[in-house]
């Protein structure tokens, strides 16, 4: 296969098309505005496809909304501030239990913030974000070439889960180019949905609504999201070890943190300290168990993140007081350097006694 150098968001779009994406509605935003114009160039050369530039982030997702009722593949991509304005439609999706892909290249804030890359929108994506008891499947590229992988991904366990999924990127992620390779094409006809949407002609009329003045009805649409909120965590969890087998700090990092952190970890080890990294690729389902399984062995722990400290919840969470787990980061859409997390590397494994 040839590699394409592109830019990170003009490689989800290519990658959405190539997965079999139908239904594209976006509305314009740094950083992911190459997206949508990624899209508007190039949806159409798949026949019956569909891109609308709608009037606004909420117009956007109750279009996704709509076009998945239909048994269409749709996307919709923002950044953060626009996620926001996105979640009482995301919730809908989850409550119909509908698919649906989102993208968020986000950046600093809170607020309008900044249109620099940060990290800061974790706790939105991680818990849902709308209001309600649910999820959503929460991947965490770190490449564009991961990038065009995961949103492959996306559209294939979104319609296998029912469960809206959401692509986590950044500002850097969304415009560094990088080589890129397409292993997939959308297959010839799109699988129909275990729900019945793109049912057999003759099938009984179906109403799809979100409310119910049942609590025991909605009780159970509760439970059965939970379930597969379960079988997520059993089959569908990845994640990256990198120099960890005889690690004695272990950074936890995801996205371009990790791609940051790579970096000091190299420099730590020409260094002579033992230093690895966890990364989680699947942001929800956390990837627990795998990170628990590393305490046997190292107790020290340094999670490093472009935010005030949103994925030590998890880490720690996960961990279950088997390790010492300290912070840094750096909020607001600063770009730390990994001469300035080898830094803290280094403090911390001297300060530890761990040379």
């Amino acid at each position: 296969m040839t590699k394409v150098l592109m830019t990170g968001n003009a490689a989800i779009g290519e990658a959405a098309i190539r997965a079999g994406c139908q239904c594209y509605f976006g509305y314009p935003i740094t950083p992911q505005n190459e997206l949508t114009e990624y899209m508007a160039a190039n949806l159409g050369r798949r026949p019956g496809c569909t891109f609308i530039q709608a009037e606004s982030e909420i117009a956007a997702i109750n279009m996704v909304y709509g076009a998945s009722v239909t048994g269409a593949r749709a996307m919709t991509s923002s950044s953060s501030p626009g996620i926001s304005l996105k979640q009482e439609g995301i919730s809908y999706l989850a409550a119909c239990q509908l698919p649906g892909v989102i993208v968020n290249m986000s950046r600093g804030g809170p607020g309008l913030g900044s249109i620099s890359a940060a990290q800061s929108d974790y706790f939105q994506a991680t818990r849902g974000g709308g209001h309600g008891d649910y999820r959503t499947i929460v991947l965490g590229p770190a490449s564009v070439q991961e990038l065009a992988d995961l949103t492959h991904r996306a559209f294939e366990m979104s319609d296998k889960y029912l469960i809206p999924v959401m692509i986590l990127g950044d500002g850097m992620l969304g415009q560094m180019m990088e080589p890129v390779e397409f292993k997939h094409e959308a297959p010839a006809a799109l699988p129909v949905r275990a729900d019945g949407l793109r049912g057999a002609k003759g099938r009984p009329s179906r109403f799809v609504r979100t409310f119910t003045s049942n609590p025991p009805e909605l009780e159970e649409l509760n439970w059965s999201l939970f379930r597969r909120y379960q079988l997520l965590q059993k089959d569908e969890v990845s994640y990256e070890n990198y120099l960890t087998e005889d690690a004695k700090l272990i950074v936890t990092a995801f996205g371009i943190g990790a791609r940051i952190a790579k970096g000091a970890i190299r420099q730590a080890r020409g260094m002579g300290m033992k230093v690895g990294l966890f990364r989680p690729i699947t942001l929800f389902p956390f990837p627990a168990e795998q990170l628990k399984a590393l305490a046997n062995n190292t107790k020290y722990y340094l999670d490093f993140e472009m935010n005030m400290g949103q994925m030590i919840d998890d880490v720690k969470l996960s961990l279950e007081g088997a390790g010492e787990v300290s912070f840094y980061g750096r909020p607001g859409g600063v770009i730390p350097t990994s001469t300035e997390v080898l830094r803290v590397i280094t403090r911390i494994y001297y300060q530890k006694g761990l040379s």
